[in-house]
């Protein structure tokens, strides 16, 4: 466990595990503690997990029933976006790489996140991962005050033939916030998923209208 000298009980807890090796560095980056992490791993594979991920049991039987020695370097899984327990039909959650090689794999920071590289062959497993994340509204909101920041930085800072489709829509500041609200809505059909789906709308809109906010003050801001 790589603990960046956490104040509450993080480390004494997970010391109370015999299997468990605790490493202590401060905190830069999420793609600096990971590739920390990757290079103290002592095995040939590593399934890379977030503490709201629960595993089908069709995506556990596929990984055990995998050869020794694969071919590929890597797998991605397709993920489900839960709210409060219960999946919704669709989401804007993409698939992630989840199960790689450590010698083929680094980590590397981008906007508010952080995704790994794998230098091979990288293959989709059928089972997924359900993204159950069970936030309060007050700890979500605290969380998009920071993500909207390192988004409007990597979107002012990245030539926009580097971003992908989304983000070069999120320059045009406007167009977003209204192209997620009907796009989650109508045509990932989370209309039908009632008050969980409109509560999934809502926050995908809400955080594409403040990064539009974010993108506003840089525009104005006398330091532009």
């Amino acid at each position: 466990m790589v603990d960046s000298f956490s104040s509450d009980d993080t480390v004494a807890i997970a010391r109370r595990f015999p299997n468990v090796c605790v490493l202590e560095r401060s905190f830069d980056s999420f793609a600096g503690q990971c590739n920390f992490g990757l290079a103290h791993v002592q095995s040939e594979w590593v399934l890379s997990l977030d503490a709201d991920y629960v595993l089908s049991g069709e995506l556990l039987n596929e990984i055990a029933d995998l050869p020794a020695s694969p071919a590929a370097d890597g797998y991605s899984v397709q993920f489900r976006y839960c709210i409060w327990g219960k999946p919704l039909r669709k989401s804007l959650y993409p698939a992630r790489t989840v199960l790689y090689r450590k010698d083929k794999a680094h980590y590397r920071d981008d906007g508010h996140g952080h995704r790994v590289v794998v230098s091979g062959e990288t293959k989709t497993l059928s089972g997924s991962i359900d993204h159950d994340d069970r936030k309060t509204f007050d700890r979500w909101l605290r969380g998009q005050a920071r993500y909207s920041l390192a988004e409007t930085r990597k979107l002012l800072e990245t030539s926009p033939s580097r971003l992908n489709l989304a983000d070069r829509l999120r320059r045009w500041i406007v167009p977003a916030p209204f192209v997620v609200f009907f796009y989650t809505l109508l045509v990932k059909g989370l209309i039908f998923d009632g008050w969980r789906g409109w509560y999934y709308v809502l926050q995908r809109t809400f955080a594409e209208i403040l990064l539009s906010l974010r993108l506003i003050e840089a525009k104005l801001s006398p330091e532009a």
